[in-house]
């Protein structure tokens, strides 16, 4: 992608930006065969078969994505085995991803597990496990959130991790794991006993069939992204398994979410999207009174309100990618930003095409269901929007308190 033009004279801590951007040639082919791969094997059908089945993913089409398309590796440095493109080639796949609801490990195992790999492992933990995921060989993902919430809060943790001779004993339980039940990796994150807030909170990373770990397939709303929880019932780990320094955790997992964020709200861009594309479709070959549905003015201006809703929210999750391409300083509030906005476009945009759907929006037969399922459950992940709200006012030198 090319660097974008900003103008940044007088901007106060979120920046005010102006941005044109074009992907490359070598993106723009990839984003095309990511179209076409997914057209065949992320249809609808194929989403639907592989939703109604326990792990949630079809194995054969993951092994094709990893063997024969890399895109596991895209992350990921060449020393570790991957083809190391960067977050903005992450980015155009993601939102491809979300257009067509895929189905599949990626998001756990590139956006979490490797990225949280990549934030705060060892050469050695790297080396042992990022060959793996690049393969599409390993799927990992990361235990992060409490069951009292979801906000990626470092005072929120409350898994202990206590010092048990050469290694630790991992206590506690995480939920809303994606992929949790089926990761063959768990990076968990935990405290150490008495510690508060950031200070105290490690990382860990470990087999899924490490004894004493319980894994829990949830109940959910959408079933095109399985969450789990995860339980550990003094879940013994060697000193091997510390990823960087103990209780210095939290600014790599912070990293990582912030990270992970920004490929979600691409995601959502991509989600936000098709259902504009259902809509106009549907309000072009739905007749009443004689005339197509979109010729009215109340569906018409609908469609409209989403194009611009797509439009600004494109625009912020490829400024926020290429913020996360070179490292800029500001992620941290791009992405939330870019959270923000792009969960609510995603979830209006869904909403907005159940009612020019009618009655039938909700049926099994038409798709904009679940799309509206996914853009519920994906606005909490990570953080729901008032939480990154709250990040960019903060950015901005508003405090906290107020009525």
């Amino acid at each position: 992608m090319a660097r974008p033009g900003v103008g940044t004279e007088g901007a106060p801590a979120v920046l005010l930006i102006r941005v044109r951007f074009a992907f490359d040639e070598d993106q723009e082919q990839l984003r095309a065969a990511a179209r076409g791969f997914l057209a065949a094997h992320s249809s609808p059908a194929r989403v639907r078969a592989a939703m109604a089945t326990d792990a949630g993913w079809d194995a054969a089409v993951w092994r094709r994505i990893g063997a024969e398309l890399g895109w596991p590796a895209v992350i990921i440095p060449e020393a570790y085995g991957g083809i190391g493109l960067g977050f903005v080639e992450l980015v155009a796949l993601m939102e491809e991803m979300g257009a067509t609801l895929l189905c599949a490990p990626f998001f756990s195992s590139v956006c979490l597990g490797a990225s949280a790999l990549l934030a705060a492992g060892t050469e050695e933990q790297k080396q042992a496990y990022l060959p793996g995921i690049a393969a599409g060989e390993t799927t990992a993902t990361l235990a992060w959130s409490e069951p009292g919430g979801r906000r990626p809060d470092a005072g929120a943790i409350a898994a202990v991790a206590e010092r048990r001779g050469e290694g630790f004993r991992l206590r506690g339980t995480k939920s809303y794991v994606v992929d949790g039940h089926t990761a063959g990796v768990l990076i968990v994150a935990a405290r150490a006993p008495g510690s508060a807030g950031a200070d105290g909170v490690s990382l860990f990373v470990l087999p899924a069939d490490t004894p004493g770990v319980g894994r829990r397939l949830l109940p959910t709303m959408d079933q095109t992204r399985k969450l789990a929880a995860v339980t550990l019932a003094d879940v013994a780990v060697p000193a091997t398994a510390l990823m960087g320094a103990e209780g210095g955790g939290w600014p790599a997992l912070a990293r990582t979410l912030d990270r992970a964020a920004v490929a979600l709200a691409a995601e959502q861009v991509g989600g936000a999207g098709r259902c504009l594309d259902l809509s106009v479709a549907y309000a072009k070959e739905r007749v009443q009174f004689g005339r197509p549905i979109g010729s009215f003015q109340a569906i018409k201006h609908k469609c409209a309100d989403m194009l611009l809703l797509v439009e600004s929210a494109r625009s912020a999750a490829y400024y926020a990618g290429w913020a996360v391409s070179v490292d800029d300083p500001e992620v941290p509030v791009l992405a939330a930003l870019a959270r923000a906005y792009c969960s609510d476009a995603y979830f209006r945009c869904a909403a907005e095409a159940i009612q020019i759907h009618g009655g039938v929006g909700f049926t099994w037969e038409y798709d904009v269901h679940l799309y509206f399922k996914r853009a519920h459950a994906s606005a909490v992940l990570l953080g729901d929007a008032s939480h990154h709200r709250e990040r960019v006012a903060r950015a901005l030198g508003l405090g906290e308190g107020g009525a």
